[in-house]
């Protein structure tokens, strides 16, 4: 049990890691033209970018499908990944874009300066520069008010 909760929190991880990597070059590089549409704002519900999520949705499905019979490691990678993504829709999509009016104000420290370094990320509507492309870990200078 350890290590699948082990497992769970490394896949965790790596998908903060992996979501910058590819946040900072790949959507702000060859795929900038899918990912501009979260920068700038249409009238719909949904984004052209929704496509990102779509997509590694499905691989953690596809994980979770494929280990599922013997509970193995594909399993537990795949549930860390859906359990990224869970908080990924929560942080990013209800409490700092309120695409869904659910969580309008927070007086955490942590995500206020969650708030504040997204902010500044989409201060930027050209594919580059740009700052802060994660989304859990941020600079320190968005502590402070």
């Amino acid at each position: 049990m350890i290590w699948n909760l082990l497992i769970v929190l490394c896949a965790f991880i790596g998908m903060e890691l992996f979501s910058g990597f590819f946040h900072k070059y790949i959507m702000h590089g060859i795929l900038w033209r899918i990912h501009k549409t979260h920068h700038v704002h249409g009238k719909g519900f949904f984004e052209l970018n929704d496509i990102f999520s779509l997509t590694f949705g499905a691989i953690a499905t596809l994980l979770v499908l494929l280990g599922s019979e013997g509970f193995d490691w594909r399993f537990w990678v795949g549930i860390g990944i859906i359990t990224y993504g869970a908080v990924y829709f929560v942080v990013h999509d209800i409490f700092i874009h309120r695409r869904i009016k659910w969580i309008e104000h927070s007086n955490l420290r942590y995500l206020q300066a969650l708030r504040r370094a997204h902010k500044a990320h989409h201060a930027y509507t050209e594919c580059n520069p740009g700052e802060e492309y994660g989304l859990l870990w941020i600079g320190k200078k968005y502590w402070s008010k």
